[in-house]
């Protein structure tokens, strides 16, 4: 043996050797799979659980309507009278007939189909309307002792109009129900034939 063999095998013997790779069943790609199904399943719950909390049923939905169109006749009472143009107004008084009447029929819908009262009413859905009436009230009441009363009451109750048109279509999808679609429609109409007149109102007409 040369002197250079001698130096290889010297080298070759002081190389360290590969580190073996971990084995046994928490290495293997089973284990992997595994681990990727539980994720996917704990994702699958957590969404579900999050899409059904939010979800409403018909019950819920009618109420919530029903909050809705109540707390904003409410707004139209104590404003209407502050409005200065008098076609305005009598839009206003117009939406306040259409709001009331629905209010009536859908009570009656909820007390035979539910025996429903303001007491059974959810507290959270009741605390939530309160607070979205009391929020509309300060807005009114702020354009008017700045002197902008009509122009801010249209687009307000233009916007309220949409919402409760938006809240009544959502009922009407949910229900087989021939009578309370019908009063639905015949609301639903009546709203889009008024929101044209907020809408588009003008202070210089």
């Amino acid at each position: 043996m040369d002197g250079q063999e001698y130096l290889n095998q010297i080298s070759a013997q002081a190389r360290p050797k590969k580190a073996p790779r971990s084995g046994g069943f928490l290495g293997s790609p089973i284990f992997k799979v595994i681990i990727g199904g539980v994720a996917a399943l704990f994702l699958i719950i957590i969404m579900g659980s999050v899409l059904g909390g939010g979800a409403m049923g018909l019950k819920d939905k009618a109420i919530s309507l029903k909050l809705y169109m109540g707390s904003t006749m409410e707004v139209i009472s104590g404003y209407q009278n502050n409005v200065k143009s008098s076609n305005l107004r009598s839009s206003s008084a117009s939406l306040y007939s259409v709001l009331s009447n629905t209010d009536r029929e859908l009570t009656n819908y909820l007390t035979e189909k539910y025996a429903f009262t303001d007491k059974s009413v959810d507290s959270k859905m009741a605390e939530q309307e309160a607070l979205r009436k009391d929020g509309l009230t300060a807005d009114l009441f702020e354009a008017k002792i700045n002197g902008i009363l009509d122009r801010i009451y249209a687009h307000k109750m233009a916007y309220e109009i949409s919402m409760i048109m938006s809240k009544e279509s959502s009922v009407y999808d949910s229900t087989n129900d021939a009578t309370l679609k019908d009063l639905l429609q015949t609301s639903y109409s009546s709203l889009e034939n008024l929101y044209k007149n907020f809408d588009e109102f003008s202070e210089t007409k």
